[in-house]
């Protein structure tokens, strides 16, 4: 098995490599004069089991085009199986065509990813509201890994919340999912809140039903934090029913328009996030669970 890294992020393509046991492949990538991206792939992948690397979060346009060219290139090099991870997945927002004319990105991206071979699709968390089953769309294996039980780990690890004073709350009615998943790691119990989007910047959230949480630790997981709107209006709410203390563990921690420090600011006690999107909140690795999902797509 050899690993190919995207330059995305290159430090978790090596983080796997070793959690694998396996090579990682040297690559040269570079911009032609123009602005195009240039691929190379230094190692012989020939009869090879490739796993192919990127995370196209912040930079979605290049990144996805260079996966693109890496994994045609696999390929047609003469791999024997090509497995390619997109620790963030992009363009799953639009899943859907809310008004005439629209693009369904997520439908766009799934077909490109198909034609350049890839026989299985690895994700991380992957932001899934209305097509729960990307394997539908996407024609090949699809296998989605979790980091919620990871980030629920480290935060009873490192003390951040009292493994059995606690309790796991999902910011919207999407991220119930991933409460679950946490919840059930540490054994306790989970609820979600109720979002209403007032626009692309502005929420507000409501309870869904009685959530006890008065002199509790509340650890509060989602997939994504993008400008932080949610976390701040679900912050507000948990203090005003009586958490203890207020925790954000998240998956992919884009923090766009100096989102963490509104966060912080607001009095969110911590936040703390996986590799798949490096920045000053990252503790957690995902590697691990990455590893296990290689393993199962080769079985």
């Amino acid at each position: 098995m050899i690993i190919v890294p995207g330059t995305s992020n290159e430090p978790l393509a090596f983080k796997l490599a070793s959690a694998l046991g396996a090579r990682l492949a040297r690559i040269e990538a570079r911009r032609f004069p123009d602005g195009e991206r240039y691929f190379r792939i230094l190692d012989d992948v020939r009869g090879e089991d490739v796993v192919l690397l990127q995370s196209a979060a912040l930079n979605p346009d290049e990144y996805l085009v260079e996966f693109l060219l890496a994994a045609d290139a696999v390929k047609d090099l003469g791999a024997e199986r090509l497995i390619g991870v997109l620790a963030y997945f992009p363009y799953a927002r639009q899943d859907e065509r809310f008004k005439p004319g629209e693009a369904v990105s997520l439908v766009t991206v799934l077909k490109l990813i198909r034609s350049v071979g890839v026989d299985h699709l690895i994700t991380v968390d992957a932001h899934r509201h209305r097509v729960l089953d990307m394997e539908s769309v996407l024609g090949v294996p699809h296998t989605d890994v979790s980091a919620m039980p990871l980030l629920a780990r480290y935060a009873v690890a490192s003390g951040l919340v009292d493994g059995e004073r606690s309790v796991i709350i999902g910011p919207d009615a999407e991220a119930e999912q991933w409460a679950a998943l946490a919840a059930h790691e540490l054994g306790v119990e989970h609820s979600s809140l109720r979002k209403v989007r007032l626009g692309d910047r502005e929420v507000e959230v409501e309870t869904t039903r009685g959530i006890d949480v008065k002199g509790m630790d509340v650890l509060v997981v989602d997939d994504i934090i993008s400008t932080g709107g949610t976390i701040r209006e679900a912050y507000r709410l948990l203090r005003g029913l009586g958490a203890k203390r207020v925790v954000v563990g998240v998956t992919h921690a884009l923090l766009v328009d100096n989102a963490l420090a509104k966060i912080l600011e607001e009095g969110v006690d911590d936040v703390f996030s996986t590799d798949t999107v490096p920045n000053p909140t990252t503790r957690v690795s995902v590697a691990s669970a990455l590893a296990d999902g290689v393993r199962r797509a080769l079985s």
